[in-house]
């Protein structure tokens, strides 16, 4: 038996010798302006020696000493549950987001308009965060780009309104689907791609869709851009003064009251809320299944994503067009609230912030992504007087954060789990 190891456990020895002598026995040593190769102190060549000497012995005789070793059969998928801690954890963060819900569905009827315009803003915004985290914080491929498919959201509603007289419902979804398109296009060219070549990439990308909405002045109507852009009516009642689409009627006459121009604001507000947490329901679902565990995994380690064959191409179009597909939401949502876009409305300082977002409040990190949203989104409006100090702000802002907290406000946290007792 051990003659038969005797070869391979030689080779090892060798190759630890053949490695370990020229990358840890000879050193670069600077001398003016030359460098001289030189050799590194004898007790280094000893330590080689004895490592050589470690690894033949293991090789020789691992079979004998694997007897030692217990064999532990693997536990089977569905042996693993939550322990006692998780399952507490898990209540208790669906009684959060309950809470969370009703108090957002409760505010607009208790704030006022100008809180409700600004707490529709900051949805926005957690829908964007919420896409980008997808890209950004699950599958770490850094996106510098994202505002681009939040435009192609925005502009496929104007569009579609004002050539074939879609109303908002009907151009949601197709808004949706476009955006995730060209996200699935924008996957194709950065597949081979990672760190700060993606990046350019995506950058590149946003600033020429940016560029190819302003110069189409004939179908964009370019600087100008577009407006008139109807807002989202329910069951074909409008919340303005005056009925704008032909078939339409009126909120306030169907019901019998009196107008008031809260109640526009309020449904907005409403339906970016829905959207938002049906952005969080889906995502956190998808966190859960093989899709979501593949992000993470490319996240780690790209290398070993694919050792445990799993498909790098598959993976990340995936991430960029699940993501691109959120932000076509958040976008036509936005072109709705505004009934006017422009190209200035998608320049690459919408996609800092929204990254912003993603990293202060933590990569991966849902609850963390609607905080920081809230917090960038509010502060700004709340601080009116130092608008020029914005940039300053948020830079300064990342700094600390980088220094004191480089895992975000609210860093993501697995269920533990625990082998059930049979």
């Amino acid at each position: 038996m051990l003659a038969k190891r005797l070869p391979f456990a030689a080779l090892c020895a060798v190759l630890t010798l053949v490695m370990g002598l020229p990358i840890l026995g000879l050193n670069l040593t600077p001398q003016g302006i030359h460098i001289v190769l030189k050799s590194a102190p004898s007790a280094t060549f000893m330590w080689i020696a004895l490592g050589a000497a470690v690894v033949f012995l293991f090789q020789l005789f691992k079979d004998y000493l694997s007897g030692f070793w217990r064999q532990v059969p693997l536990p089977k998928a569905s042996s693993f549950t939550p322990n006692l801690e998780g399952r507490k954890r898990i209540y208790a963060e669906r009684a959060g987001w309950f809470l969370v819900a009703v108090l957002a569905f409760a505010m607009p009827f208790f704030a006022s308009r100008g809180a409700t315009a600004l707490g529709n803003l900051v949805l926005i915004y957690v829908i964007l965060g919420l896409g980008l985290n997808i890209v950004v914080g699950l599958a770490g491929l850094l996106d510098l780009g994202y505002v681009a498919f939040y435009a192609v959201g925005a502009y496929s509603y104007a569009l579609l309104h004002q050539y074939f007289g879609f109303g908002f419902w009907e151009a949601l979804p197709i808004s949706a689907i476009l955006a995730a398109t060209f996200g699935f296009v924008l996957g194709f060219p950065v597949l081979r791609l990672r760190g700060d070549y993606l990046a350019i990439v995506t950058l590149g990308f946003g600033e020429i869709i940016r560029i190819v909405i302003n110069n189409m002045t004939w179908l964009t109507g370019g600087p100008n851009g577009i407006g008139g852009i109807p807002n989202p009516t329910l069951f074909n009642m409008e919340f303005g003064r005056i009925v704008k689409d032909p078939g339409d009627t009126l909120f306030y006459k169907v019901l019998g009251i009196e107008y008031n121009s809260n109640h526009k604001v309020i449904f907005l507000y409403l339906i970016t809320l829905v959207f938002a947490l049906f952005t969080v329901f889906v995502i956190k679902r998808l966190t859960k299944m093989p899709v979501g565990r593949a992000w993470e995994a490319l996240r780690e380690d790209e290398i070993a994503c694919r050792s445990l064959g799993l498909s790098r191409t598959g993976i990340k179009l995936s991430a960029f067009t699940l993501g691109a597909f959120f932000a076509g939401f958040a976008g036509c949502v936005f072109a709705a609230k505004q009934s006017f876009i422009s190209p200035d409305s998608f320049n690459l300082y919408e996609s800092v912030i929204v990254l912003v977002i993603v990293v202060l409040g933590g990569m991966g990190s849902q609850v963390g992504i609607i905080l920081a949203a809230a917090i960038l989104t509010m502060l700004p409006e709340l601080a009116r007087d130092m608008a020029q100090y914005r940039m300053l702000f948020f830079g300064l802002l990342m700094v600390l954060m980088m220094i004191w907290r480089p895992q975000g406000l609210i860093p993501m946290k697995r269920t533990p789990v625990e082998l059930a007792r049979e």
